[in-house]
């Protein structure tokens, strides 16, 4: 973890001082570090955190550039992500937890993106993958309420 947090403070000058090409290499870099980490490291919550950060500073780096859907990008793949691991049973139960925490933060970034950038292919997929979800689930509730005896959540 302490080469992720490097490679980001390195990226993070860079980025500060406007070398832009510097930063994003070593953004990508930490990316693919966090991304090796990501059920590896045991702080869980440090490893979604580093992952979610990763994404997060590339997204950043592209709207600087003027690469508004780079950085959408960057943001749904982050967010979906971490639901798909939230979901994932093969998963240790403290890193779904730590997904799902982390997932309000990408969600919340994901919005804020959309008010300020307005919307990109990636977040019209992204979100109506969310409506195809949310309708078919509302289906499968009127259809066969017995499944769901605790609620949805």
């Amino acid at each position: 973890m302490q080469h992720w947090r490097t490679t980001t403070e390195q990226a993070n000058q860079r980025f500060d001082r406007g070398d832009l090409i510097d930063a994003r290499e070593l953004y990508l870099h930490a990316l693919a570090l966090a991304q090796v980490l990501f059920e590896r490291w045991p702080d869980t919550d440090q490893a979604v955190a580093a992952c979610v950060i990763s994404h997060h500073n590339l997204a950043d780096l592209h709207v600087r550039l003027g690469q508004p859907e780079e950085s959408a990008q960057y943001l749904c793949v982050i967010h979906q992500r971490l639901l798909q691991a939230a979901g994932d049973t093969r998963l240790p139960a403290s890193l779904r937890e730590a997904a799902m925490r982390h997932s309000n933060r990408t969600y919340t970034e994901l919005l804020t993106f959309i008010d300020k950038h307005g919307h990109h292919p990636p977040t019209r997929r992204l979100l109506a993958g969310f409506v195809d979800q949310a309708s078919g689930l509302a289906h499968t509730l009127k259809a066969e309420p017995s499944h769901y005896r605790y609620g949805v959540h």
